[in-house]
């Protein structure tokens, strides 16, 4: 791939990165909304297990990462990189400073589909060029890959699951708002995944 191809691809997984990180900074973590998946997981073996979400998230994240370098080669590990750098430096400037609408926590409704959208348009862009910022994406391009199935659908399997058996801690009131951002950011990760921009005119 030519170097201009290899920087604009950077380029979008940075983009997808800091919409992600600016939607789970500024709605997730305000509103207490879960996204399932591998934080959900996590945080379901911090509660039953007493293990520290540092421990198991890190092994979570790398045994993803490797079932997708086996799918897709270099190419996902190197724009895999890119990301989750991304996400990690962006994430923390956000934190430096306040919440930019701190009262949508008393919004949850609200909350759940603007969290979508941050979610699924971030992380929907680093699919799209063959990236992963976290390690549920890389599983579930992975599984989307071999199985042939929309990787939407994919997502929502494996957040359904995890949600469910949070409601062996978490009151299920929270849990429905989570149900439906898990719902609406799996469908437009696979819409912005796919959708075809009209080619500029030569």
């Amino acid at each position: 791939m030519k170097r201009s191809g290899i920087f604009a691809k950077s380029a979008i997984a940075l983009l997808g990165s800091l919409i992600l990180a600016f939607g789970l900074y500024n709605v997730h973590a305000v509103s207490d909304i879960s996204e399932g998946g591998q934080l959900g997981l996590a945080l379901l073996l911090q509660h039953w297990f007493n293990i520290s979400p540092a421990l198991s998230g890190l092994v979570l994240n790398i045994i993803c990462y490797l079932i997708g370098w086996k799918t897709f080669g270099k190419r996902f590990l190197f724009y895999s990189a890119v990301a989750t750098l991304g996400f990690s430096i962006f994430y923390r400037i956000f934190e430096l400073f306040p919440p930019v609408w701190p009262q949508i926590a008393n919004y949850p409704l609200l909350a759940a589909v603007v969290g979508a959208v941050f979610i699924g348009v971030g992380c929907g862009l680093c699919v799209r060029i063959g990236g992963a910022p976290t390690g549920d994406d890389a599983l579930a391009m992975s599984l989307s890959q071999v199985c042939n199935i929309k990787i939407e659908y994919i997502y929502m399997i494996s957040d359904f699951s995890v949600l469910l058996l949070s409601l062996t801690y978490i009151p299920l009131r929270r849990i429905a708002f989570s149900f439906l951002t898990v719902i609406l950011s799996g469908k437009i990760v696979g819409f912005v995944q796919r959708v075809k921009f009209p080619k500029r005119a030569k």
